[in-house]
């Protein structure tokens, strides 16, 4: 079974800031010769690195609530310039959207186990992705999606 990570999302404002961001870095590894994958650096590293890699993906918490996630596609650890141990998360190209969510604000980076991971917006059935962001906010929160 996959472990996934879920980590706040700080200075994207939607989805679309969050894709935008992506894509900017994609064209920017395509341009220089490398594979379209963007990386996320952290100062903790994770121990469970070989149930991160089975299937895990990077959950973006985006406003309050998980919205959407990376595969993780691999791991590194590195010492920066100052000679501190970091871990650049290595994530797939696409961002896929997720069932609302709400999470608190937290630091770093936490586990995330499968069972407990939002589904696909896509699982959710027709026309579940089409809705507005708003009316899906407000069906789950009412319990209705």
């Amino acid at each position: 079974m996959a472990l996934h990570l879920i980590k706040l999302c700080v200075g994207a404002e939607s989805i679309e800031d969050l894709r935008e961001w992506v894509s900017e870095r994609a064209l920017i590894a395509i341009a220089a010769g490398m594979e379209p994958f963007t990386t996320h650096t952290t100062r903790m590293i994770p121990k469970r690195m070989e149930e991160l890699l089975d299937g895990g993906s990077l959950y973006w918490v985006i406003k309050g609530q998980v919205q959407a996630r990376q595969r993780l596609m691999d791991l590194k650890t590195f010492k920066d310039v100052d000679g501190i141990t970091r871990c650049e998360l290595i994530l797939g190209p696409e961002v896929i959207e997720t069932e609302l969510q709400p999470r608190r604000a937290f630091q770093g980076w936490r586990y995330l186990n499968e069972a407990d991971a939002p589904r696909d917006l896509t699982s959710l059935g027709d026309g579940a992705a089409d809705m507005p962001l708003e009316l899906r906010r407000e069906l789950a929160e009412l319990g209705l999606l």
